[in-house]
């Protein structure tokens, strides 16, 4: 979500920082860039212009023509703006009432919706440590309600069962009658979606509303629609009005126009964004966090949370106990590849570290994604269990037998086992700091500035992102977890970046 964005702020905010001064057209020249990038991300005209004005308003005031560092004050200006426009603060679910507290959702048919409330009703499951019930209106889709009954066996929460000829107001009304008899916390409502908004439609909607009385009614739109997004917030909170929106396929969507207008023009917040396929894919929405990605300032914030959400504490536990003692073998190595598929890859840990922007194309150039971890895997699978614990036994007949056995090369099979004896030397005194330690280390320098609204900095090629990376630890908490290096940073590339 927002590269193409990021990718063309970057460049005409990286000329600002190199000029000792600033006059008014060097701004305006500036702007100019900044609106057309804006408006290339299908930001709404009238949110560009408004942003625009905000901004200019303050860049060619006395704190930024006569400060030391001009161009990192039109960043800050900036990032505080866009904040402002995204929301200002996160704004969590309203669902701490007398139960059921019911949550509609409401959009049209393909923007994810049944998949969302099965995303939903898992986040509140373990979030908020609720009873969750789920409940399909939808009579009209084949096997929707058979969907909805599939999620809610794989969140683990109560899903309402079938009953052939019912109309969508009277299984309203049964779920939440049911609901009271099983002493549900949450209640949420999947009505049915149509390709285009219609009266018909808009009555269904309406008539569950008034029937549900829900605390939330939340809007499920496809962030890749765009303005098309927006315009059915405006329409839906119309007839019902709605307390949020989710917005899904954030992670296909490169352009972020449909967030960055969404709450200026219907005034209703950003709640969640959906960030994969997965059940696990829907992240609360913050604000000042996507501002910070969009300005390439990274998300440090938010991967340390996932790392503490997806790392067991056990595991870590046991983990720290063998990296103290400098053991890491081809098994820690899956171990950790596994941790980082769970962070979102390679793609996903990047994304959230400041700077990154401006090496994307380099690390594209040179298929620097996550094949790499796949690679790395299957490598790992062709050893036997006796060749995961100890390296030393691969002779040459065995690398060969293992690069045959992952489709791989023997070259690729000697830089992974040369990784994993890197990383053994280096995890000890990893292991030592404690991870939430050492990841507060590693950017200490790094993007030392985005506290501020001001970019960090990050190293400018491929070869330096990879000694860094591979120092990047992954732990969840102080004293309690390990640091975890990233597969897939050690070594040099294929290719020299200049």
């Amino acid at each position: 979500m927002f590269e193409n964005l990021t990718s063309k702020l970057g460049k005409v905010f990286n000329s600002l920082k190199k000029r000792g001064a600033l006059s008014e057209k060097d701004v305006d020249d500036a702007l100019q860039e900044v609106r057309l990038a804006l408006l290339d991300a299908d930001v709404s005209l009238s949110v560009v212009k408004d942003f625009i004005i905000k901004v200019r308003e303050r860049a060619v005031g006395q704190e930024v023509l006569k400060s030391v560092t001009p161009g990192q004050q039109v960043v800050k200006i900036v990032n505080d703006i866009l904040i402002d426009a995204l929301g200002s603060a996160n704004a969590p679910l309203q669902i701490n009432h007398s139960p059921p507290v019911v949550i509609l959702l409401v959009g049209l048919q393909g923007s994810g919706k049944t998949t969302t409330a099965g995303k939903l009703a898992l986040h509140i499951k373990n979030k908020e440590k609720k009873k969750v019930m789920l409940a399909s209106l939808d009579i009209y889709r084949p096997a929707a309600r058979d969907q909805l009954r599939v999620l809610g066996e794989q969140a683990e929460v109560l899903v309402l069962p079938d009953t052939d000829g019912e109309s969508p107001e009277s299984i309203t009304k049964r779920a939440m009658a049911s609901s009271k008899v099983q002493g549900v916390d949450v209640l949420i409502l999947d009505t049915a979606g149509r390709t285009t908004l219609d009266s018909i439609m808009m009555t269904e909607a309406k008539n569950i509303f008034n029937l549900s009385k829900p605390s939330e009614t939340l809007l499920v739109a496809d962030s890749m629609t765009g303005q098309d997004a927006v315009n059915t917030a405006k329409s839906f909170s119309e007839i019902v009005n709605i307390t949020g929106v989710i917005l899904t396929r954030t992670d296909g969507d490169a352009r972020g126009g449909a967030a960055l207008s969404m709450r200026a023009i219907t005034g209703k917040p950003i709640k969640f964004i959906g960030v994969s396929e997965k059940l696990d894919g829907l992240e609360s929405f913050h604000p000042e966090r996507a501002a910070g990605r969009i300005l390439d300032m990274g998300d440090v914030v938010s991967l340390v949370e996932k790392a503490q959400e997806t790392i067991a504490e056990e595991e870590a536990e046991e983990m720290m106990k063998r990296l103290s003692q400098g053991s890491f073998d081809m098994n820690d190595m899956l171990k950790q590849i596994g941790q980082l598929k769970k962070l979102g890859g390679l793609s996903g840990v990047m994304s959230m570290l400041p700077g990154i922007g401006k090496l994307q194309k380099q690390m594209e150039a040179h298929n620097f994604d996550d094949k790499v971890i796949a690679k790395q895997e299957a490598i790992i699978y062709s050893m036997t269990k006796k060749e995961r614990i100890n390296v030393g036994l691969l002779n040459a007949s065995r690398r060969k037998r293992i690069a045959f056995g992952s489709g791989s090369s023997v070259h690729e099979v000697n830089r992974l086992v040369k990784q994993q004896q890197d990383m053994a030397r280096m995890m000890k005194k990893v292991g030592k700091v404690g991870g939430m330690g050492a990841l507060k280390n590693m950017f200490s320098g790094l993007g030392k500035n985005s506290q501020e609204g001001q970019p960090g900095e990050m190293p400018g090629s491929i070869e330096e992102m990879q000694k860094m990376m591979g120092k990047l630890p992954l732990g969840n908490g102080i004293n309690k977890f390990s640091g975890i290096g990233l597969p897939g940073f050690s070594g040099k590339p294929s290719k020299r970046i200049k």
